[in-house]
């Protein structure tokens, strides 16, 4: 069986393909002005915030009580896991995703709330400055710090 964090890393690369064929354009470990990350947060065509919670084991997801706070920060929010994950244990209030390395099954969708105009559009900016902080480092390594402008 493979390590958490290597288990962590593969249902994320399946959650951002998947999220990528549905039309968002996603980012991994985006940090939130409240000192949290957000293991991907996706910025679908019509400004939609998904934020997707990766959960690697059982004992990962017990140990996690912060879940609750991501739903200030998106319009939905899913939990992604790997197959053999006890799915019982995701809340019902929440969107399910079932990933491998390849592509994630969306087995129940998020119900939506929507975010107020003011956290939408910082999300937007945090989102863009993010990517393109990232997009910096890999051009021009020798140009700064550019978590900086984040």
């Amino acid at each position: 069986m493979l390590e958490t964090r290597d288990t962590a890393q593969t249902i994320c690369r399946g959650v951002i393909r998947a999220l990528t064929q549905r039309g968002y354009a996603t980012l991994a470990e985006v940090p939130l002005a409240d000192g949290r990350r957000a293991d991907v947060l996706a910025l679908g065509r019509d400004g939609t915030l998904v934020v997707v919670e990766i959960k690697s084991s059982v004992a990962d997801f017990r140990a996690d009580r912060k879940w609750p706070d991501y739903r200030q920060w998106c319009d939905r929010l899913y939990f992604a896991v790997a197959e053999g994950f006890p799915l019982e244990l995701i809340p019902e209030e929440c969107g399910l995703m079932l990933a491998d390395g390849f592509g994630a099954a969306i087995l129940r969708e998020s119900p939506t709330q929507k975010l107020e105009a003011a956290r939408r559009r910082a999300l937007h900016l945090r989102f863009a400055r993010t990517a393109g902080a990232r997009l910096l480092r890999l051009t021009d390594p020798g140009a700064g710090d550019p978590e900086t402008f984040i």
